[in-house]
């Protein structure tokens, strides 16, 4: 059984091993929803006329907060709503960003950290990372193969690439690597499984499964349930030991929880099962130990990751309970907003439009004085555009945001410009062809767009609510905004 084990836990990292030969280590992927553009860091507090705002540890960049400008220039998209965003100004933004980390410190004060979700997110994101970093420093090294082996085996099978061909090799390679090593850690840390507990494991299992405190909805077992329908004894029992660690039950059921539902397996009402799973549940933590035995833990960069993800988790888990102290409106109250903010509902405003995107202004002045002079749109487009590919398309407020109202002065036949448009990342200069202007219609009041209302009061009393909450915390902590430093800072100013 030891081997099939071993040969499923050696695919599972497979694709891991070849990424680290091809790309180096990755960041670890977390079951938990990214948060935007919100990723504090920690840096040593020295003086740098880099650094543009600080409080407490945590120093801001000037690169830090040109990039979130432009984040912030963009449409959210949070909802369906055409939109029409506003530009901030780098003060303004810069002192948002300082009083999210001043949320950071105060849920750090508030004991945020002990939250029991929390806890287990954070742990399994520093596990992975470890867990990474053992395999790339310990196993990638060793995954490599010839020339010649890549040709023997295109010569075995020609319908192979060199790609594919190099590809099996490292991963029947890297699954024998990875099989011979993680079966010495398994013998160095000495496992042991308590062989009485698994028949309690697998009745836990099935209470939680077919009896549920709370009716479910779904044939399978939630992790609300692993955290709530289960006692802090049943929680802690033991399935197996190894040198200076343990795996329990919770472990066990966490290792089930992450699982697909349709992959997990159906015999954990037998002690056998319970065993099968907890190999693989002994993975993780295996591979932990012997990160810290090397000493990996200690990793500066590692540290700093994880410091990352811990400030980023508290201040979504803030943002989620402040959040929760917005009351619903009521229908009276949506109606009343409704009548009188009815234009922020019209739907369908589309602009059809084609586009010469140029490298600067003064490209853009030469390609929109030949089209002034009659030249042709597509000839003038493979004279001067960035992209020679491009063709007519439909646009929306949301699509444009702050650069919509531009647009919405041509009308069909105008060809504008130069004006500022979104570019992949950047903001460019752009030769805009009107082809057709549709205004949309604001719909009555109804069930769905009571929904819609709703959905956007709460946004803005959310939103209301948490700059408040920014504002007090501002008066607790001391900070420091670099005006100097930020004067000329303005994403739109583009040469």
């Amino acid at each position: 059984m030891m081997k099939l084990l071993l040969n499923k836990l050696a695919l599972a990292f497979m694709g891991l091993l070849i990424a680290f030969c091809y790309l180096g280590i990755t960041r670890a992927q977390t079951a938990s929803a990214p948060i935007r553009h919100k990723q504090p860091v920690v840096r040593p507090a020295g003086q740098t006329p880099n650094i543009v705002g600080r409080i407490g540890d945590y120093v801001i960049t000037k690169q830090e907060l040109e990039k979130r400008l432009m984040m912030e220039l963009r449409p959210r998209g949070y909802d369906s709503y055409n939109e029409q965003t506003e530009p901030v100004d780098a003060e303004t933004l810069l002192k948002k960003m300082i009083a999210e980390y001043a949320m950071i410190t105060e849920a750090r004060k508030q004991g945020y950290l002990k939250d029991e979700t929390l806890d287990a997110l954070i742990k399994r994101y520093k596990d992975r990372r470890l867990a990474n970093l053992l395999l790339q420093k310990q196993l990638a090294p060793k995954l490599t193969v010839t020339e010649s082996e890549i040709q023997q085996k295109m010569k075995a099978d020609p319908k192979l690439d060199r790609a594919r061909a190099e590809a099996m090799l490292k991963n029947t390679k890297g699954r024998s690597l990875f099989e011979q090593y993680y079966r010495q850690i398994y013998q160095k840390f000495h496992v042991k499984k308590l062989s009485n507990n698994l028949l309690k494991a697998a009745q836990i299992h099935q209470r939680l499964l077919y009896s549920p405190k709370k009716p479910r909805k779904v044939g399978f077992i939630r992790t609300y349930q692993v955290k709530d329908e289960m006692t802090p004894e049943e929680k802690n029992i033991v399935l197996a030991e190894y040198d200076n660690g343990k795996v329990t039950l919770k472990d066990w059921f966490d290792t089930l929880c992450n699982m697909a539902p349709p992959g997990r397996p159906r015999d954990l009402n037998t002690p056998k099962g319970v065993e099968q799973l907890l190999e693989r549940t002994l993975q993780m933590p295996l591979l932990v130990s012997e990160a810290r035995s090397l000493g990996f833990n200690k990793d500066e960069n590692l540290l700093k990751q994880v410091r990352e993800y811990e400030d980023s988790r508290l201040l979504s888990k803030v943002e989620s309970e402040k959040y929760k102290e917005v009351k619903e409106p009521t229908t009276d109250q949506t109606i009343i907003y409704y009548d009188k903010n009815k234009e922020l509902f019209r739907t369908d405003r589309t602009l059809k439009i084609d586009l010469i995107w140029c490298e600067d202004l003064k490209t853009a002045r030469k390609a929109k004085a030949d089209l002034d002079s009659g030249k042709d749109f597509e000839l003038v487009r493979q004279k001067y555009s960035l992209e020679k590919k491009g063709k007519p398309f439909n646009t929306y407020p949301s699509g444009e945001g702050f650069f919509w109202k531009d647009l919405w002065k041509g009308d069909p036949n105008d060809i504008l410009g130069p004006i500022k448009g979104f570019y992949q990342n950047n903001v460019k200069w752009r030769i805009v062809k009107i082809l057709e202007k549709k205004p949309g219609k604001v719909k009555g009041y109804s069930t769905d767009m009571e929904r819609r209302v709703k959905e956007r009061m709460l946004s803005e009393q959310r939103e209301a609510l948490l700059a408040q909450y920014s504002n007090e915390l501002l008066k607790k902590y001391l900070y420091k905004i670099y005006t100097e430093r930020i004067k000329e800072i303005d994403p739109l100013d583009i040469p």
